[in-house]
């Protein structure tokens, strides 16, 4: 349902609405909360046209309705595909974007929620159904957003851009405006190899629907943030342990959504509280109170930059296998120099006083102490990451 206001002139764009990003952008500058960059501006002004776009889309839907005439609409908006490095602010974009959207019947929704959505669907419906299920997806997604705003699009897996291709297909077709963020380009979104030509005629339909635009920014604003971190390691777990959790993970993601998230460790699916781009949200109890090894502990240090960890207790003897995982999980972060920032309820040379392995345990008090040096926050990591 549209936006309920109206303009007797449509064939300009509504004062209201009109540079309403760039205004957005420098409050927040001017409230100290992200660094000017003439990069995000420019990439604003493409994103400006589609707010304008759609303005006169609603005015004229409204005028249509009060005066009962049926002239043809608007033009209608482009997709817009902005891809760029981790940390250069697309996240804090779509968000300016999303809240200026004067369209009600919208939705911002994280890449990996989406496929899983996605898959579900399909499932229930062809177990329920004859027809073809992508249509039928396509159709009740439209139904419900005619903007749909998709974070950190990626694609690892063929037969996901197969279906991919179809799906956007079919939603380009009913006149859904979609704006993607991504970390790679169309043409290097596939990085398989196996079956590629195969994914060409998803990339050739991204570049033919949607505008695609490099966010060109030259610095990493989170690691800015992290370095100018008074605290990475907070304890104890008193009344201002979650808002501290909470904050750190809103100022490194741009305030994305939290949704539980998986991911994949041979076949298995590893429990995290959310993740956006390389940031993983997470909780003692979700990595150290699990069965998990050595090898779901390297790929999420091999995943992701940052871990933004909760809750982690004082252990006890009789909880030395979580001490042995956590020992494991620091030795993973540490040696791929992924950041942590997290929550305790003692100090680290407190954390495992006694028990089986404690003497091994006096080298994770020691790394943990030294990932909240200065020199660790600027040491880079140069492992290539999944996304």
């Amino acid at each position: 349902m549209l936006r309920s206001f109206f303009q007797d002139k449509y064939d300009t764009p509504l004062s209201s609405q009109s540079a309403v990003l760039e205004r957005d952008y420098h409050l927040q500058v001017a409230q100290n909360r992200i660094q000017f960059d003439n990069t995000q501006l420019e990439v604003l002004q493409d994103l400006q046209k589609i707010i304008d776009q759609l303005e006169l889309s609603v005015a004229h839907y409204q005028k249509s309705l009060h005066q009962k005439l049926f002239s043809s609409p608007p033009k209608k908006s482009q997709s817009v595909y902005l891809y760029g490095e981790v940390g250069r602010g697309k996240s804090m974009l779509m968000s300016l974007f999303y809240e200026a959207c004067p369209i009600e019947q919208k939705r911002r929704v994280p890449f990996s929620q989406f496929m899983l959505e996605a898959h579900a669907f399909i499932h229930a419906w062809r177990r329920n159904h004859d027809t073809d299920a992508i249509v039928a997806l396509a159709k009740a997604i439209r139904s419900q957003s005619q903007v749909l705003c998709i974070d950190e699009f990626h694609v690892t897996d063929i037969a996901d851009a197969m279906m991919l291709e179809r799906l956007f297909s079919q939603l380009f077709d009913l006149d859904t405006l979609v704006v993607f963020t991504s970390n790679r380009h169309p043409d290097d979104l596939y990085q398989g190899g196996l079956q590629k030509e195969q994914f060409v005629k998803f990339t050739r339909l991204l570049k033919d629907e949607a505008k695609i635009i490099e966010l060109a920014a030259q610095k990493d604003y989170r690691l800015i943030h992290l370095q100018a971190l008074e605290v990475s390691y907070y304890s104890p777990l008193d009344a201002h342990a979650n808002k501290f959790i909470k904050e750190r993970y809103d100022e490194f993601t741009d305030g994305a959504t939290i949704n539980p998230s998986t991911l994949p460790v041979l076949g298995r699916n590893v429990l995290l509280s959310s993740i956006h781009d390389d940031v993983a949200l997470t909780s003692f109890d979700e990595l150290c109170a699990q069965p998990l090894g050595s090898i779901d502990y390297i790929e999420i240090a091999q995943t992701f930059n940052l871990i933004i960890m909760a809750n982690i207790p004082q252990l006890s003897p009789e909880k030395r296998n979580e001490a042995k995982r956590f020992v494991l999980l620091i030795d993973a972060l540490y040696e791929h120099k992924v950041k942590l920032i997290c929550t305790a309820e003692v100090s680290p040379d407190a954390l495992y006083p006694e028990g089986d392995g404690v003497f091994e345990f006096k080298r994770t008090v020691s790394r943990l102490i030294e990932m909240q040096s200065k020199s660790y926050l600027h040491a880079t990591n140069n492992i290539l990451k999944s996304h």
